[in-house]
């Protein structure tokens, strides 16, 4: 099994975040009013880009080749 590192985690958290917001989005689709929704979707939106910076930030760069 494989250690955790940033990559991962940056990826389970930006899979849950769009898990989370599409929920939260289909049930005020279906007429369930959520207090807390458009909170609860800026919070979402911005683990979504932040776990996107977490993932690029810890990605290896390539050397230049000479």
């Amino acid at each position: 099994m494989q250690d955790w590192d940033l990559t991962s985690i940056g990826l389970v958290l930006i899979g849950s975040s769009i898990t989370v917001a599409g929920t939260i989005i289909g049930v005020m689709l279906l007429g369930v009013r959520i207090a807390f929704a458009p909170y609860l979707l800026l919070t979402t939106a911005m683990l979504i880009v932040m776990s996107a910076g977490l993932i690029l930030f810890s990605m290896p760069r390539e050397q230049p080749r000479s």
